[in-house]
């Protein structure tokens, strides 16, 4: 199987959309995954048409857009509305728990898959992904996941165990390194850390993951390309050993 490689577009905030998708290329991407700073929530049509043009102009999908926080109704009408334009597959999000059901009414409605993102020790709404996937996993299955290995791995969990326990609701995954596991472990370049990716790859290979892995580089915002070079090589290099 050849896995789908992606960005999480938050990796290059500091950045324009044109250095953004320009870089995301270069480093083999095929996929990319839109933060507001890239794709405002608020865009007029144009300005979303402008950005597809772009993407698509680079070589890349925009399959999803996030994180995405819902803390109303009206926060999550935006969402859909939003990434109904973009044509994205996906919505990254955090809504607010009373919005669940409003959230999946929405799915419904608009066949835009749901993916909710863990954000580790600290978090109130949804520190793992077991957290969201009590709360979803009675709902339509095109509520999901979208697993953050490096919140995963500051919490004390692991990455392949919560990837294999929530599987069939995982639609994306944020890959990325953490120097300890712990909750003021931070991101470092894939490798470093103290995540097994070695063993994380294979895992997914055996499980049969199809989604994006999407690289979110945290370090270095005024300057993050070499240290994402550096993971996408380091990804790229056991795979080609892997797939």
């Amino acid at each position: 199987m050849k896995f789908k490689l992606g960005v999480a577009s938050y990796s290059l905030r500091k950045f324009n959309i044109d250095k953004t998708l320009e870089f995301s290329k270069q480093l083999g991407a095929d996929y990319i995954a839109f933060k507001s700073f890239h794709l405002k929530l608020d865009a007029k049509d144009n300005e979303i048409a402008e950005a597809i043009k772009k993407t698509e102009e680079a070589g890349l999908d925009l399959y999803a857009g996030g994180v995405i926080y819902m803390r109303s109704k009206a926060e999550v009408d935006q969402a859909f509305e939003y990434a109904q334009k973009a044509g994205m597959d996906i919505i990254v999000g955090v809504p607010d728990h009373e919005l669940l059901p409003y959230v999946e009414s929405k799915v419904k409605e608009y066949d835009i898959k749901l993916a909710i993102h863990n954000h580790g020790p600290g978090d109130k709404l949804y520190p793992s992904a077991e957290s969201a996937y009590v709360l979803i996993k009675e709902m339509d299955p095109r509520m999901g996941l979208c697993i953050d290995i490096g919140h995963t791995k500051r919490i004390g969990r692991s990455p392949s165990e919560d990837v294999q326990n929530y599987f069939e609701r995982v639609f994306d995954i944020h890959i990325k390194d953490v120097t300890k596991a712990a909750p003021d472990g931070s991101t470092c370049e894939i490798g470093r850390g103290v995540i097994n990716f070695n063993q994380f790859l294979d895992d997914l290979v055996e499980l049969g993951y199809d989604g994006v892995l999407a690289l979110e580089f945290e370090k270095d915002g005024d300057s993050p390309f070499i240290g994402m070079a550096e993971s996408m090589g380091y990804v790229k290099g056991i795979l080609s050993t892997i797939e």
